[in-house]
């Protein structure tokens, strides 16, 4: 009972087969280090700490004789989805690693829950494998529901690292499919609304319009029923009115989007409308940064309860385009340079919208070259994306600054 590394190697089974974390675990009896040298089969037990884990698991001593079974896939599936903890999702990721499942429906149910994992952390490339293979197997499967919402997740991966030509293909695969199936008004919705925001992404406004037209005429006899649904699509209603000119429009969809939405119902998605209505404000001629501070405040004090780095990290990055918008340079530049600590997990247009704010904060800072040189790359890979308003936004900004300068870019002083 007491050899290692065979004692560690089932006590940490029971551990997760219980959902516990080590902290869990461990109470006041024993330090975490100590318990995860027990379970790495680097310390060897003593009679004391067998019988007070066996007590903090309620097993009998004899649960430690028996041999390490193998967490299956169901049962890893099963702690993950009822324990909710880092621990119980970890093992959910060394059982897929290592269980060759033949059961496909069980390794989609697995990867989906993966998939959200990586997502709520920020990490597109993690997230992009998983719903690769959940797009296979989906299709493997043949369940409409299960397509549908497969290649739905995989292009609003696509979308988020700038592959938007591609996240149009996949997501008018999956408006087809809700189409041809007859899905639910959730699914067909969620459908058109990626489609809509790749759409508008690149450039494509007259599609984007029609399809989102098609969106809110479809959501609009659900009423206060699915009260998140209504409001992401009126905020996508709000990014297409507004990127085809219209502020006025755009703001009151999203208006109408943050009334019709408590926190209670979706506390992420009640700070995202208030982080859009701040952009959204922000981008206007000219800026409200009257009212975007006031959404930017809104959004911060909910932060505490439903924090992720990657809202962190739009937050962030809104502050620092406001502090520009009011002429605190240095204060932008504190909270760039914040940014810059970690890795970033924005969006691919808001990763190049920060580019863009360095480089003006570069012209502000005296070094003019390598602010206008910085404009011009931006701009051209803009244009490679074939993200055409976003493109048209940077060589605007790109002129007015050579403007200032009064001379081309060539013969701009550093």
């Amino acid at each position: 009972m007491l050899e290692q590394p065979r004692f560690g190697q089932r006590l940490k089974e029971l551990r997760r087969m219980r959902g516990l974390s080590q902290a869990a675990l461990v109470g006041d009896g024993i330090s975490t280090g100590y318990l995860s040298r027990l379970e790495s089969g680097a310390r060897p037990p003593t009679e004391r700490v067998v019988t007070y884990l066996a007590k903090r698991l309620d097993v009998d001593l004899s649960a430690f004789d028996m041999p390490p079974s193998g967490t299956t896939l169901a049962q890893a599936l099963s702690i993950a989805a009822s324990a909710e903890c880092e621990e119980a999702m970890d093992a959910l990721l060394d059982c897929l690693d290592r269980t060759d499942c033949t059961d496909p429906l069980l390794r989609w149910q697995a990867l989906w829950m993966v998939a959200r994992r990586w997502n709520k952390r920020g990490d597109k490339a993690r997230e992009l494998v998983c719903l690769e293979e959940l797009s296979r197997i989906a299709d493997e499967l043949g369940l409409p529901e299960l397509r549908c919402r497969a290649w739905v997740s995989l292009a609003r991966c696509l979308r988020s690292t700038g592959e938007v030509n591609r996240a149009i293909k996949v997501a008018s695969r999956a408006v087809r499919i809700a189409k041809e199936s007859r899905l639910s008004v959730s699914d067909t919705g969620a459908a058109l609304m990626v489609l809509v925001s790749a759409e508008a992404e690149e450039g494509r406004l007259p599609d984007a319009r029609a399809h989102v037209d098609e969106l809110i005429e479809l959501i609009e006899p659900i009423g206060d029923r699915n009260g998140t649904l209504k409001a992401e699509a009126l905020w996508s209603a709000a990014t297409v009115r507004f990127r085809q000119g219209d502020q006025q429009a755009a703001g009151e969809y999203l208006e109408r989007a943050i009334d019709g939405l408590d926190s209670y119902s979706d506390l992420t998605l009640w700070i995202r409308l208030r982080l859009a209505a701040a952009s959204l404000s922000l981008q206007s001629a000219p800026p409200r940064t009257g009212t975007a501070a006031e959404r930017l405040k809104e959004a911060e004090s909910a932060l505490a309860f439903a924090c992720t780095p990657l809202l962190a990290q739009e937050l962030l990055t809104l502050k620092a385009h406001l502090a520009f918008e009011d002429q605190r340079f240095t204060d932008a530049r504190a909270l760039l340079d914040e940014l810059h600590e970690d890795e970033l997990l924005l969006t691919y247009r808001d990763r190049i919208r920060l580019g863009v704010l360095d480089a003006r904060l570069l012209i502000t800072e005296g070094r003019l070259r390598n602010g206008l040189q910085q404009l011009k790359e931006l701009g051209e890979e803009a244009h490679r994306a074939c993200n055409v308003d976003l493109s048209a936004e940077i060589w605007r900004i790109l002129a007015e600054a050579l403007e200032h300068t009064h001379g081309p870019l060539d013969s701009a002083g550093s």
